[in-house]
């Protein structure tokens, strides 16, 4: 299938709906600017609020295959670009040995051909797919450590990879590159340079509300609105860690398992490990401080 992109920012934000992704215009413009200049699009925020989501709705919605580079520290040539299988070329070795007609050069023609070749996700990306290119996600490059994100840039200034005993292999369509970090630590300027740069912050009551109805479409509309707005509350609380769209959509379908159509204190008490991942955060919640966190929210609703 053809890569057919979107023609404005309009149909940006049409094409991320239509695989219930809730966007706002800012993000959309940004997408739009990255797809048609053919730049990486360098998405950076806190965990859980939809970074990774991004590039998994794209593939989807454009019908490219996604390929996804987790990064972690220690990361290396060998696991994100190519590696040779050993074992294989072994074989192959003994096996022509034991035949007697052993061409030293001819074998190492043969071995290091790419039969023998385990390709990894950059260089998938970069042979992409026969009738187009392939989405990559490289998510949360700021696990990594400096030298592979030095390496990283050299792949993304010229999309081609070098390897000594084949050659220079060159995307013939670059991939669509999506590149996530949770800003552990600052991606250096050189890299950001190459992209165009978004930050992507918690949404706003209305639109969150709007994402939940579109990821949990049976919700009852008055557990919905007061779910929302105690999250939006909630991140206003000096947490160790504030709860993400993630977080919200686990309790909201933690809470319609349960049959919830409102909130109230106990229900808050007991499901509080589907929104918050630290201990301190929960006990520091639980109790007379989400209970106060309750009534304000059901005055707010009561006055809208």
């Amino acid at each position: 299938m053809p890569l057919v992109l979107p023609n404005n920012i309009d149909d940006t934000l049409a094409l991320l709906s239509q695989e219930d992704y809730v966007a706002d215009r800012s993000l959309a413009t940004t997408l739009f600017l990255a797809l048609k200049m053919g730049r990486p699009l360098f998405l950076e925020g806190e965990a859980g609020v939809g970074k990774t989501e991004i590039a998994k709705v794209l593939s989807a919605a454009l019908g490219r295959r996604l390929v996804r580079l987790q990064c972690y520290e220690g990361l290396d040539i060998a696991s994100a670009v190519y590696e040779w299988n050993y074992s294989r070329q072994m074989i192959e070795i003994r096996l022509t040995e034991a035949a007697g007609a052993v061409d030293k050069q001819g074998l190492s023609s043969d071995v290091f051909s790419s039969d023998f070749l385990i390709e990894r996700p950059l260089l998938q990306a970069l042979r992409g797919e026969e009738d187009g290119p392939s989405v990559l996600l490289i998510d949360e490059l700021d696990r990594t450590d400096e030298p592979f994100e030095a390496y990283l840039l050299e792949i993304l200034s010229d999309f081609q990879i070098t390897i000594p005993e084949i050659g220079t292999i060159k995307a013939k369509q670059p991939p669509i590159v999506i590149i996530t970090s949770n800003r552990t630590r600052e991606i250096h300027d050189a890299l950001k340079r190459r992209c165009l740069y978004h930050w992507v912050d918690y949404p706003n009551a209305e639109r969150e509300l709007q994402i939940v109805n579109a990821k949990l479409p049976g919700i009852d509309s008055k557990l919905s609105q007061q779910l929302v707005a105690f999250v939006q509350r909630l991140r206003d609380q000096d947490l160790f860690k504030s709860p993400g769209v993630a977080e919200t959509l686990d309790w909201s379908d933690a809470l319609t398992q349960l049959d919830k159509v409102a909130l109230d204190s106990d229900t808050i008490d007991n499901t509080l490990g589907a929104l918050l991942k630290y201990q301190d955060d929960i006990s520091r919640i639980r109790g007379s401080e989400a209970a106060q966190l309750l009534e304000q929210v059901k005055l707010e609703l009561a006055n809208v």
